[in-house]
């Protein structure tokens, strides 16, 4: 998740230099990080914005590109394409909009359940501060493991459970917390704790590997002393 010193920065830059600035907040954005838009905290105003995903509030297929009013230079059917309309997610989009974003409490709501998710991951990192950190922001947050495969190792153990979880990153060391923006809180509550479950099983079982090897490597130099080799 970009920082907003980091946003403010490219916004800077576009405009100094004349360059239209493009947000794609099609994962981010729709509440993902708790406002609408991703880019809010920042405080930037993009020139287009891309969105989707949770979009539809159903999960249907549904996509927006929105632009200033002065760089908007398309004319009606000028944008169109063989598979441009989903009539449904248009209704349902609507009513997400109408009902989700009149008032305060979606955003609140959401608030609520990214400090449920921060409070477990940072319950593990403390527990293995080697081995993990953290990264991300609303209901868009990871857990960032050190060694790749233990990270691949806990998304196959809880995919074996009925927890099914996502990797990201350039060596998939990530582990993506993308949880429905409406998902009730106890299964919040039990999805992560499964979460922290596997990954305590599994980094326990790492750190045992890592030692007997540690002891095992010592006690073959030791021999190897002791023989003069």
């Amino acid at each position: 998740m970009a920082s907003v010193a980091w946003l403010q920065a490219i916004a800077k830059i576009c405009q100094d230099f004349n360059i239209l600035l493009i947000v794609d907040d099609i994962q981010a954005g729709c509440g993902r990080t708790g406002e609408f838009f991703s880019f809010e905290r920042a405080g930037i105003k993009p020139d287009i914005v891309t969105l989707s995903k949770s979009l539809s509030g159903l999960g249907l297929p549904m996509a927006l590109v929105l632009i200033k009013p002065e760089y908007d230079i398309w004319k009606p059917a000028q944008h169109n394409g063989t598979f441009r309309g989903n009539n449904l997610a248009f209704v349902t989009a609507t009513t997400a909009l109408n009902i989700f974003w009149r008032d305060q409490k979606f955003t609140d709501s959401i608030a609520g359940k990214a400090a449920i998710v921060k409070a477990q991951l940072d319950e593990l990192v403390a527990e293995f501060p080697d081995q993990l950190s953290t990264r991300g922001l609303g209901l868009m947050q990871g857990l960032v493991f050190q060694d790749p495969a233990n990270s691949d190792a806990v998304t196959c153990a809880a995919f074996a459970q009925g927890l099914i979880i996502e990797g990201c990153g350039a060596y998939d060391e990530v582990l993506k917390i993308l949880p429905p923006l409406t998902i009730e809180v106890a299964q919040l509550k039990q999805g992560l704790q499964l979460l922290a479950k596997l990954t305590r099983k599994i980094l326990a079982d790492a750190e045992i590997k890592t030692i007997l090897t540690e002891s095992s490597e010592h006690s073959v130099s030791d021999s190897r002393q002791a023989v003069g080799v």
